[in-house]
């Protein structure tokens, strides 16, 4: 089993598809107007429309009601994406943190509401850990 995208329900495909090709620098790859793919070198976050939620079941899915799931960028460098950020991005939840387990963090919400986290690892477990990502 590979995990290989993560799936965000939104009112707005395109207000959220432009986020995060501005956030990750991609390019968004609409496969019709209800659903677009911003792709990265380790995963793929898929944008679907509350329209699409009636294909997997009624009510199987809500937008902007996530309260429990972080999506998780890793960056070279956390500070100075921070300072990109500030001219564009509205709702940060924190400046950038080093945490107990060794990456320096920064936490902002997507347009929808969903928490967004960009992070450097800065001990030498956590640049092991993630040294197979290193681009």
């Amino acid at each position: 089993m590979n995990l290989v995208s993560i799936r965000i329900i939104t009112n707005n495909v395109a207000t959220l598809a432009s986020f995060y090709e501005r956030l990750t620098g991609g390019t968004a790859v609409y496969l019709n107007e209800h659903f677009a793919e911003v792709r990265t070198p380790s995963g793929t976050l898929a944008i679907g429309s509350t329209a699409t939620v009636a294909l997997f079941g009624p009510g199987s899915a809500r937008a902007a009601e996530n309260h429990s799931a972080i999506l998780e960028f890793l960056v070279d460098d956390v500070d100075l994406e921070y300072q990109k950020l500030q001219s564009w991005a509205t709702t940060f939840v924190n400046a950038p943190t080093t945490m107990p387990w060794g990456n320096r963090s920064l936490l902002l919400r997507d347009p929808d509401g969903n928490l967004v986290n960009l992070f450097t690892p800065v001990t030498v477990a956590a640049i092991e850990k993630f040294a197979a990502f290193a681009r």
